[in-house]
């Protein structure tokens, strides 16, 4: 069996793709690993940018739908110092270009948006290969393949449609993220909710730093980032959570109690995520019949930018598809064309201050990120 467009990966990149083809008339398979939609946790919020993410939700045709999950008030930000001074505060008041979602409420609304039988679930993909004339051949695991006429990798960092294209492979950036979750936070951790506030709160560092968002049904859900080899990570025994959190509580000896206590007194184990990077810029020479969509393309560390970025990428390329019916190498020629130099560059230092408060940062956002290097 061969299938016009066949799809490695049901994230939001994937399903963003299969709906705007959809909206076409285009008809495409999406293949996901995991056996249902909610077989694992998907994630906490996600600020969805009107210069990419909403640009591929118009694209989709779900504009209201997505109204309709906005958590209002949750652009609201709050920046502090390690000893809780609070450095900047804006408040929500609904005209901001960043609205918040949760990522399980907007993978909901895509997977709904499809027809039935599109996305195939527990279709975990063994290997690709090539056949020539732009043809590929999927094998999954249990045993089954089929045979595409255009194949798109939107199967995330350990993409196994990449090696089509190019060896690159991910490596460690150098900093992970602990993750944990207090929950009923304004009755069980009043405190904590105050410090989060209604949407974002920054606490960063050198090398270490706390963030929360005030998530849906009253919870927070911290990144607790750290700047250490990965091996460090391997000391510390996440399979005892009373242990993982004093370990990690001990790397922000000095910071405000309100602070660390987002990671003490946790209400779940806290969970590791290393981040991972490949080649800032990467592109590959142009091979007939399979592209590339959001992290299996450009994966870099957690910028706000990656689930905005993988949206517009399904966006983009189900035009171009759409555009350029019989000719697949026209459409993703053009798709690529435009992709490499929309993902070359990461925001960080004063652009990644200017992304979050605009052309002029406060004076002292701005003050205390100049000098992290001397907080710790």
């Amino acid at each position: 069996m061969t299938t016009p467009v066949t799809i490695i990966g049901a994230g939001l990149g994937g399903l963003t793709l299969a709906r705007v083809l959809h909206v076409h008339g285009v008809p495409a398979t999406i293949y996901e690993a995991d056996a249902s939609p909610t077989a694992r946790a998907q994630g906490g919020m996600l600020d969805i940018h009107d210069y990419n993410g909403r640009l591929a939700v118009e694209a989709a045709g779900l504009m209201d739908g997505f109204r309709a999950i906005v958590l209002d008030g949750r652009q609201a930000m709050r920046f502090l110092a390690p000893d809780g001074t609070l450095l900047f505060e804006k408040t929500d008041d609904g005209t901001g270009g960043r609205p918040e979602v949760q990522r399980g409420d907007l993978r909901r609304l895509l997977i709904d948006s499809l027809p039935a039988g599109t996305v195939r679930w527990g279709r975990r993909v063994d290997a690709v290969g090539t056949l020539g004339d732009g043809r590929h051949e999927v094998r999954f695991a249990d045993g089954s393949t089929v045979v595409t006429g255009l194949l798109v990798g939107a199967d995330g960092a350990w993409s196994k449609v990449r090696p089509l294209l190019t060896g690159a492979l991910p490596e460690y950036a150098g900093e992970a993220f602990v993750e944990t979750y207090l929950y009923d936070a304004s009755v069980r951790h009043p405190e904590q909710a105050a410090l989060v506030g209604a949407g974002t709160m920054f606490a960063p560092a050198d090398g270490a730093a706390i963030t929360a968002h005030r998530e849906s049904g009253d919870t927070l859900h911290a990144y607790v980032a750290l700047t250490r080899p990965l091996d460090w990570f391997d000391t510390v025994d996440f399979t005892d959570r009373a242990a993982a959190t004093a370990r990690i509580a001990r790397e922000f000896d000095g910071w405000a109690p309100q602070l660390t206590a987002l990671i003490t007194a946790c209400d779940s184990p806290p969970v590791l995520r290393p981040h991972h990077t490949l080649p800032l810029g990467l592109r590959w020479d142009r091979v007939p019949g399979v592209t590339l969509v959001g992290d299996a393309a450009h994966l870099v560390p957690p910028n706000g930018e990656g689930a905005n970025l993988a949206m517009l990428d399904g966006a983009e390329l189900g035009r171009a598809v759409a555009a350029h019916p019989g000719d697949a190498e026209t459409a993703l020629s053009e798709y690529e064309a435009a992709m490499f130099p929309r993902t070359a560059e990461v925001p960080q230092g004063e652009d990644l201050m200017a992304s979050l408060f605009g052309d002029n940062p406060p004076d002292a956002v701005r003050a205390f990120v100049a000098e992290q290097g001397e907080v710790r």
